[in-house]
């Protein structure tokens, strides 16, 4: 069911719509336990967790944990010419530098724009001194390999490459959607900075309706690509990869985001303990039902498969 731009509650609620105190209160407070939120939070932990559990992740170049380290990004970045700085506790996108290619201590971003190695290096000291981190605490620097999008991507994507996020609950996968990096995102797939958002029916990763800034759009507003064609490659191996996170972490409720490299296959980006709803809205239905029919389906001492957990999500939850 789609709502109306402007809806009224009791729309909002016919519709299975989860707000924020509702998500915080029954769902992230419930489920997740605050200890674990480290493992979450931290990028930096939660790669080296991935890594250790057998999930892949994008190349790890290197980290840089103090001032005066910040000078050795050019010895690291010596022999990649594309790789992104991250702050290892960055929230919303912020801090992350992506760079496509560099010569001559100049570094070209997706967009076009150049930066100098002085712009380099001052944005990875602010990193460290916490400008991009939760709380403005002092953070850690690290830098991965770009990854190389999909072929299929290439007219859906602008100056950058899109990535997957996909809600996981108890361990079932419960709502999905694509993130299409755009020229006002600057190359990033971030939803607030401009990004388009396509819902993903979990039944076979095909689109199901596209917006941008909360508004519906049927076409990519860089590329002009139809929205609705699109059908994720290696679904299966993506939704597999999202529900092992559930027991990786123990986190409950979970936002798990992927990128599909074109050489790789499905790569883990981050995970999220308090993933956005805007999801709700790429998709055109709300999160509520589908949450309480995983809760219906709880049982002591029943401790479904991840194979399991996908092939019930795919009965059950795509047409709440």
């Amino acid at each position: 069911m789609k709502w109306p731009q402007l809806a009224m509650p009791w729309n909002l609620r016919e519709a299975n719509v989860m707000g924020m105190n509702e998500r915080n209160i029954k769902f992230i407070s419930r489920y997740n336990d605050r200890k674990k939120f480290p493992l979450v939070d931290n990028k930096l932990l939660t790669k080296k967790l991935a890594l250790a559990s057998g999930i892949q992740t994008p190349n790890l170049i290197g980290i840089i944990e103090r001032q005066s380290q910040v000078s050795t990004i050019h010895q690291l970045i010596e022999a990649h010419q594309g790789f992104v700085i991250k702050p290892a506790q960055g929230s919303g996108g912020k801090g992350i530098l992506v760079i496509e290619r560099h010569h001559d201590g100049l570094f070209t971003k997706p967009s076009g724009s150049v930066i100098d190695s002085e712009a380099i290096e001052r944005h990875i000291s602010n990193g460290l001194a916490g400008l991009f981190s939760l709380g403005g605490r002092s953070d850690v620097i690290f830098i991965e390999g770009l990854v190389k999008a999909d072929p299929m991507f290439e007219k859906l994507s602008f100056e950058g490459v899109p990535d997957i996020r996909i809600i996981v609950f108890k361990g079932y996968p419960v709502m999905a959607m694509i993130r299409l990096s755009t020229h006002e995102s600057d190359g990033k797939a971030n939803l607030h900075q401009g990004a388009v958002g396509v819902g993903l029916n979990l039944r076979n990763g095909t689109a199901i309706h596209g917006v941008q800034f909360n508004r519906p759009i049927k076409n990519h507003p860089d590329t002009r690509e139809l929205l609705n064609d699109i059908t994720i490659p290696h679904w299966d191996e993506m939704l597999q990869l999202a529900c092992r996170c559930y027991e990786m972490t123990g986190l409950g409720y979970l936002g798990v985001d992927m990128i599909l490299d074109r050489d790789q296959g499905p790569l883990l980006l981050e995970l999220n303990a308090r993933p956005g709803l805007a999801i709700q809205i790429a998709n055109g239905k709300g999160l509520k039902s589908r949450l309480k029919r995983v809760e219906a389906e709880q049982r002591p001492f029943y401790f479904p498969s991840v194979e399991e957990r996908i092939r019930f999500a795919k009965q059950h939850l795509c047409y709440l």
